[in-house]
C-alpha cells in the first residue's frame, strides 16, 4: 500500500516506516588493491595437507599457509609466489602465501575424455619427461601420444626416456619418436645418465608416467641422496604402486630443477581441442594440409589425405590410428 493510501485510511506512515526492510549495510567499494611487489617471491616446491613449502633465493625453505582470498586450488608445485609474515625458514615458523605471479605454462590434464574440470599438475615447467617402461609394466604407446599432446598444448618440450631396456628392446620406439624430432633417452640399471643429466640442466623439467616405470629410480640416479622410495610391479595386474603420493620439485646438482610426480593411470585430454590433438601429432599435421575442406580426418571421411599417406608409407598406420582414437574419444557429445 502507497505510503498516501496510508494516510488516507489514517494511519500514521512514520509509525509505519519503522518496519520497512532494513537497508543493506555494506562497505564503498574501492578500485584499491593490495601491493604484494615487495614481497619475497618463492617456488612451491611441495604441497602436504595444506602446506606449501617454499624456496626462496639463498636456498631457504619455508613453510606457508595459503590466503583465504586465493582459493581452494589456486597454487600448485612450481608456482611463483609471494609470501608474507615469517619467511625466516626456523622451526615451527610459518609464512602466507598471498599471491600467485603470472605462469609460463600450465601442464593439464583431466580425469577422463569426459571431464569438464582441468587438473593442473606443474606449472612453469619447461620440459615433461615421459617414462615408459619398456616391460613390467608393458609400454602403452597411446598414453605417450596422450602425454604428447597436453605437452603441446601447454608449451612444454617433451622428451621421452624409456626404462627397463634390460627386459625388452625399445628400438622400434627409439625409431618413430626419434624422427618426430623428440628426444628419446633409453636406460637400464647401471646406464650412464649423462645424455639425460645435460638435457635437464637449468631447466625445469616434470617426470610423468606410470607406477612403477622408474621415475623414482631415475630420480635417485639423478641426485644423490634424495633416496626416493621405489616400488614394485603387481604380478597379477601389471600395474606399479604409488611411490610418490604428491609432486614434489627436487634440484638438481647441475642446476635446475626435476620434479616428481605420483604415477597416473589416465590422461584424459578434454581440455584439448581437435586442432590441439593434431599438433601433438606433427607429422600428421603436414598431412592434413592436403586434406578437403571440412575434412574431419576420422576413418570415415572421404578422400582425407592421411589414408593415401599410409598407403604411400609416408606416415605410420598406428600412429594415424593413435590419433583418431583420441579425436573420436574427446568429440563434443
Amino acid at each position: 500500500m502507497s505510503p498516501r493510501r496510508l494516510a488516507s485510511s489514517g494511519i500514521d506512515t512514520r509509525e509505519w516506516s519503522s518496519y520497512d526492510r532494513p537497508r543493506r549495510r555494506t562497505k564503498p567499494r574501492t578500485k584499491q588493491r593490495p601491493d604484494y611487489s615487495s614481497l619475497p617471491v618463492g617456488t612451491v616446491i611441495t604441497i602436504d595437507r595444506g602446506r606449501y613449502r617454499c624456496r626462496l633465493d639463498g636456498d631457504v625453505d619455508v613453510t606457508a599457509a595459503k590466503a583465504r582470498q586465493l582459493g581452494r586450488k589456486s597454487v600448485i608445485v612450481g608456482d611463483k609466489v609471494r609470501l608474507d609474515g615469517d619467511v625466516s625458514g626456523t622451526k615451527g615458523s610459518l609464512a602466507r602465501i598471498v599471491h600467485t605471479e603470472e605462469r609460463a605454462t600450465v601442464l593439464r590434464r583431466t580425469a577422463d575424455d569426459t571431464d569438464p574440470h582441468e587438473r593442473p599438475i606443474v606449472a612453469n615447467a619447461n620440459q615433461v619427461v615421459i617414462v615408459t617402461a619398456l616391460a613390467d609394466p608393458p609400454p602403452r604407446p597411446g598414453m605417450i601420444d596422450r602425454i604428447l599432446v597436453a605437452g603441446y598444448a601447454a608449451g612444454v618440450s617433451p622428451i621421452l626416456c624409456l626404462t627397463k631396456a634390460d627386459l625388452a628392446s625399445g628400438d622400434d620406439f627409439v625409431d618413430m619418436y626419434s624422427k618426430l624430432g623428440i628426444p628419446v633417452i633409453t636406460s637400464q640399471p647401471g646406464t650412464d645418465l649423462t645424455e639425460l643429466r645435460t638435457m635437464l640442466t637449468n631447466k625445469v623439467s616434470v617426470l610423468v608416467g606410470h607406477s612403477g616405470v622408474g621415475k623414482s629410480t631415475l630420480i635417485n640416479t639423478l641426485v644423490p641422496g634424495v633416496n626416493r622410495a621405489t616400488g614394485h610391479v603387481n604380478d597379477v595386474t601389471g600395474r606399479g604402486r604409488h611411490t610418490s603420493t604428491s609432486a614434489e620439485a627436487i634440484p638438481l646438482p647441475e642446476g635446475g630443477w626435476i620434479i616428481d610426480t605420483p604415477g597416473v593411470r589416465s590422461f584424459g585430454l578434454s581440455h584439448v581441442d581437435a586442432q590441439g590433438i593434431l599438433c601433438g601429432f606433427r607429422e600428421l599435421d603436414a598431412v592434413c594440409a592436403d586434406c578437403p575442406r571440412g575434412c574431419r580426418h576420422t576413418d570415415d571421411s572421404p578422400e582425407c589425405a592421411l589414408d593415401s599417406a599410409v598407403r604411400d608409407g609416408r606416415v605410420r598406420q598406428s600412429r594415424v590410428d593413435s590419433f583418431r582414437r583420441l579425436l573420436g574419444a574427446t568429440a563434443p557429445r
